[in-house]
């Protein structure tokens, strides 16, 4: 299997030059929209991605372009609200019996329709640090709140850390006693699946808390073979497999391609779970699904889907104490 380090130390950073390789014109990308916020993506995920055509729905998630820059009424740098709910370094806390951890602002990619791509990290801290290092402030929130069942690892990516960081972050939460349930948010297994090791499963199988990872899945196509490989060593560790979805205006906005998503989830072993509605970050509004549309593909997935693989459309609320069903 490759090493999935070298492999994101070797992603593209450079608009231009994934655009050549794909056979496409360099005005495609926007120089201020990556100087905003830059490229990056792995090339495995790259070599997914149709040649020669601009409306490729993995390159549209990931390409830079000059709409990004134009301001747009409504849509804004922390569109769900999390600075208010930072409770502790790394820590927010809306929801309850469960927090979430930032641990890392690094990512495997960089998705234009981040929800966090305006995140000032340096500012709140990461989570790993927090729970690990002297200060421990996020560790002493979770000890002081025993009604917290659940912590939800996110980022950034939390599988872009090093197994020996998420070693010591794991080691540090079983510690907590009333503790039950780990869920680790990440896109690192669609982008990069050779970070599916061994080695990661035996870490999650030897957690006593229950582990569910959600993968950050949008369209079909990112769906392959070496995922589902790596998501059948998680399987056999024990580990409950969901997906989370974005409606993406271009990429899955229609009703093939979401079904297609299900079934090739289903196929893998993962359950749809949410179909997000798009947070409103400043840079993705090209992005956006009106909710009337939105509702309207909702209701022919019911009509073509058993109710299994129907995920739940939903949308996050700044100050909601759960997510909005529409």
């Amino acid at each position: 299997m490759a090493d999935w380090r070298r492999e994101l130390a070797e992603a593209y950073v450079d608009p231009k030059r994934l655009l050549r390789d794909l056979g496409l014109p360099e005005s495609l990308a926007s120089s201020a929209a990556a100087a905003a916020f830059g490229l990056r993506v792995p090339r495995g995920f790259a070599a997914k991605m149709r040649r020669a055509d601009p409306h490729d729905p993995l390159l549209k998630q990931v390409l830079p372009i000059a709409r990004e820059t134009l301001a747009t009424p409504g849509y804004v740098a922390d569109p769900v609200g999390d600075l208010a709910a930072v409770k502790a370094p790394g820590l927010l806390h809306k929801y309850a019996h469960r927090v979430l951890l930032n641990t890392t602002s690094a990512c495997g990619v960089h998705c234009r329709y981040c929800f966090r791509r305006a995140f000032p990290y340096a500012e709140v801290g990461h989570g790993h640090r927090s729970l690990l290092s002297g200060e421990r402030a996020a560790l002493a929130y979770l000890n002081r709140h025993t009604d917290i069942q659940e912590v939800i690892l996110s980022g950034g990516d939390p599988l872009s850390l090093s197994d020996a960081r998420l070693r010591a972050l794991l080691t540090a939460l079983d510690a907590v006693p009333h503790l039950q349930r780990l869920r680790i948010h990440s896109r690192m297994p669609v982008v990069l699946p050779s970070r599916l090791t061994p080695g990661l499963a035996q870490l999650l199988a030897r957690s006593r808390c229950k582990v569910v990872l959600v993968i950050h899945a949008n369209h079909a196509n990112e769906c392959c073979a070496a995922l589902q490989q790596g998501l059948r060593t998680l399987q056999a560790a024990g580990v409950t497999l969901l997906n989370q979805a974005v409606l993406l205006r271009g990429v899955n906005d229609d009703v093939a391609s979401l079904v297609k998503l299900s079934e090739r989830l289903m196929a893998m072993g993962v359950l749809p779970y949410y179909l997000h509605v798009l947070d409103k970050v400043s840079g993705a509004a090209h992005f956006d699904v009106d909710d009337a549309t939105a509702r309207a593909l909702h209701d022919a997935l019911k009509a073509r889907l058993p109710g299994y693989l129907v995920p739940r459309l939903a949308r996050e609320q700044p100050g909601a104490d759960s997510k909005s069903w529409l």
